[in-house]
């Protein structure tokens, strides 16, 4: 067995000069390892503790007093016995040098202090900082601009996408208004008898009323929640889409109940209000049902066959067409055009839901929007130009597409557009 050659007995600690005993593999002041050859120090100090000058270290044969300091004094133990005394103890006197060696003995722990919540959550808020979307660099503040550039940022609502089984919606907050006041609802429930039944509700909200966007989501959601809890019970689609309406007028009266300190500010404006739209498509029946100048059109896979448009305008336009005052073009060139005579709200003149049905003998989409999309394909056969021939299968790229066109059109105004097809495929199918 190979055994370390023997090593020469130290008197003392060749690192710190602490007297050893013999036997000691390791220094007791310094835990300097003893079998190993000590290395000279040639460390000097680049930097003062205390501003003054650094000292340059003496050369063996500058001091005429006798010989140099070593770099690491000795320290002495608790009694303060065998420390042997300092070669120069007028140096140590001396306060100007900026630099201790004998630095007093280091704790074995040191306490850490607690971390500041308020400091950590401020933290943690900046990491989960959105970026904004325009400088890619500045953070956004809770009002929803970039501190940076100062941009704007998208609302949740600016640009909405939904797709339930095959029925999808999109809405766009278009190219012209701050904030997108439409909304949309989806969903699918089984008849009575196992068959499918598809819903899509679009609102829109009225802008000359207060709170317009909260409007059309409340009345989205009601009507919605209506037909998707009356559809099942075996309840007609008509009627169920008629109370649906009902349901929906409601959510949207509710909502002028607010306190008078909520409408300080804007006391001349009115309550707030939305137009409907909603369609029930089942395996064999389209109902449709409105308030306002929201639409849905009918648009055939065959292409051969017309189109058409499935409601008429609560609107001054309207009224002239029906009462022979103008003709369509004339009337929808007309500034007044678009002043709606029907609308969901607390101060609608008197709840008037238009319903119909209609049993098409051959498959097609039904597509139910805003006039921010219908602006861009007002006529029946514009419409169908504008949906892809596609759409039956692939609802949400249709959707898309149709609220492109919008956009690509000017989009002055929101832009909704939800796509059904019919008859509606049985359960579990769903868009390619």
């Amino acid at each position: 067995m190979s055994q370390m050659p023997p090593q020469a007995a130290l008197s003392k600690c060749p690192s710190c000069a602490e007297p050893l005993e013999s036997g000691d593999r390791f220094c007791g002041a310094c835990g300097h390892d003893l079998s190993v050859a000590a290395v000279p120090h040639n460390d000097t100090p680049t930097l003062t503790m205390s501003g003054g000058a650094v000292p340059r270290p003496a050369a063996p044969g500058d001091d005429p007093q006798g010989p140099a300091r070593p770099p690491h004094a000795p320290r002495p133990d608790a009694s303060g016995a065998g420390a042997p005394a300092s070669a120069h103890p007028q140096q140590a006197a001396q306060p100007s040098s900026g630099v201790r060696f004998d630095r007093p003995a280091e704790p074995d722990e040191y306490p850490l202090q607690a971390p500041d919540p308020r400091v950590a959550a401020e933290t943690a808020a900046e990491e989960d900082a959105a970026v904004c979307v325009a400088c890619r660099a500045g953070r956004v503040d809770s009002d929803g601009y970039c501190e940076n550039c100062g941009h704007a940022q998208p609302r949740e609502r600016d640009h909405m996408e939904q797709e339930v089984g095959p029925v999808a919606a999109v809405s766009d907050r278009g190219l012209r208004h701050h904030r997108n006041e439409d909304a949309f609802a989806l969903g699918r429930a089984g008849l009575p008898d196992g068959s499918p039944a598809l819903v899509a509700v679009v609102c829109d909200g009225v802008s000359s009323a207060t709170r317009p966007d909260d409007a059309s989501l409340a009345a989205s959601r009601a009507a919605s929640d209506c037909l998707l809890a009356a559809l099942p019970h075996g309840t007609h689609p008509q009627q169920a889409m008629h109370d649906a309406i009902v349901a929906a007028a409601r959510a949207v009266d509710a909502l002028a109940g607010e306190p008078a300190t909520a409408r300080e500010h804007t006391p001349h404006q009115n309550a707030p209000a939305c137009t409907f739209v909603g369609a029930v498509v089942t395996s064999g029946l389209l109902v449709v049902g409105w308030v306002g100048d929201s639409r849905a059109y009918w648009v055939p896979l065959d292409r051969a066959t017309p189109a058409a448009r499935l409601t008429e305008d609560d609107s001054w336009a309207a009224q002239m067409v029906a009462a022979g005052l103008m003709n369509e073009a004339e009337a929808y060139a007309d500034e007044r055009a678009h002043a709606i005579t029907g609308w969901l709200g607390a101060d609608a003149y008197e709840l008037e839901p238009h319903t119909a049905s209609f049993k098409p003998d051959r498959p097609g989409v039904v597509v139910v929007c805003t006039d921010g999309l219908w602006n861009y394909a007002e006529t029946a056969e514009e419409m169908a130009e504008a949906v892809p021939l596609d759409a039956a299968v692939r609802p949400l790229h249709s959707a898309r597409v149709l609220v492109g066109h919008a956009l690509d059109g000017g989009g002055h105004d929101n832009v909704t557009v939800a796509v059904l097809p019919f008859p509606a495929p049985p359960q579990g199918a769903g868009s390619a």
